[in-house]
């Protein structure tokens, strides 16, 4: 918050635009960040790492020239990013942009990232990380499958939440669970995500199932015909391992496979596509909880550019 503000009590205004991969989110704010002087700050946690531009549909070169993107390429795959740490980055970059007179646009499909910088994060024990290292082994000897059904039997809610193959986020539920003797959904209850200092307009981009669905299809083809396969491979001769948590995100992972010799390529074209319409469905799960979000058709321009307007000028 800049001084003035802090001064007056009054909020930062932001306007976020959230939605599901795929759902024109990226098109649609950088339009919106001409017409009303903006600047946008990412909430993908993918496009925050560097070398990784095809597989997280970064915002192409020449949209980020017309527009400042803030918080992409800001970490290597193989170092670690958490929800805490993109709310201090993210934080900064509209106090950046607020000081210099531009109205700020959070953008992405990351609920998470976005929860955390509009509503604060709940403040639970710390790393532990000899606990850490030794769930971490025994999830490489027995596989992420062993510990998602300790933390079933443990924190059933949490559980529910958390895509059996996140390791990151599972062992962190554990952690927080074996190191406090209380689970991480029930410190997130207590703490209801309240503080924030901000003003936000909340807009979730709304499509039709059928059409989300086929724009993913031609999202993975175009992604392979851009020269996603090569991306992947120049990571892996860069040295970053598969196992990194990055490098086992959505598409990756399947791509990794393919170049292995372990899958063949229309299985890896399938696949991808399977699981991104998954992963779409997450997030609508996601999203659709949020008290207040306004869905609007993410075909229907000028009545997103009404609220964007009604809400920057009243």
């Amino acid at each position: 918050m800049t001084i003035s503000t802090a001064f007056f009590g009054l909020k930062i205004k932001i306007v976020v635009i959230a939605g599901p991969t795929a759902s024109g989110k990226s098109e649609i704010a950088v339009r919106l960040a001409e017409r009303f002087n903006a600047e946008i700050v990412n909430a993908d946690s993918m496009q925050v790492y560097r070398f990784m531009d095809i597989g997280t549909a970064k915002p192409s070169a020449p949209d980020r020239l017309r527009i400042r993107h803030h918080v992409t390429d800001i970490v290597n795959p193989d170092e670690d990013y958490t929800a805490a740490q993109y709310k201090f980055d993210a934080a900064r970059a509209i106090d950046d942009i607020r000081k210099r007179g531009k109205n700020i646009f959070v953008v992405g499909g990351t609920g998470l990232y976005i929860r955390a910088l509009t509503r604060g994060l709940f403040k639970g024990p710390g790393r532990n990380e000899m606990l850490r290292m030794k769930l971490e082994r025994l999830s490489e000897k027995k596989g992420n499958g062993y510990l998602y059904r300790i933390l079933k039997r443990v924190d059933p809610v949490s559980a529910s939440k958390i895509h059996p193959n996140n390791e990151a986020r599972i062992v962190r539920a554990l952690e927080v669970y074996l190191s406090a003797g209380k689970s991480i959904s029930s410190f997130q209850m207590e703490h209801g995500f309240m503080e924030t200092p901000y003003k936000t307009l909340y807009i979730g981009l709304a499509k039709d199932r059928l059409m989300l669905y086929q724009d993913i299809d031609t999202r993975v083809e175009g992604m392979i015909e851009a020269g996603f396969i090569d991306e992947v491979k120049r990571l892996l001769d860069m040295g970053f391992a598969p196992e990194l948590k990055p490098m086992q995100a959505l598409g990756y992972k399947e791509a990794v496979l393919y170049l292995h010799g372990k899958i063949g390529f229309d299985d890896m074209d399938r696949e991808i596509k399977k699981n991104t319409k998954r992963y779409a469905k997450r997030q609508l799960t996601w999203f659709k909880k949020e008290p207040d979000i306004i869905w609007l058709g993410a075909e229907d321009g000028p009545q997103i550019t009404y609220q964007v307007k009604r809400f920057l000028e009243g």
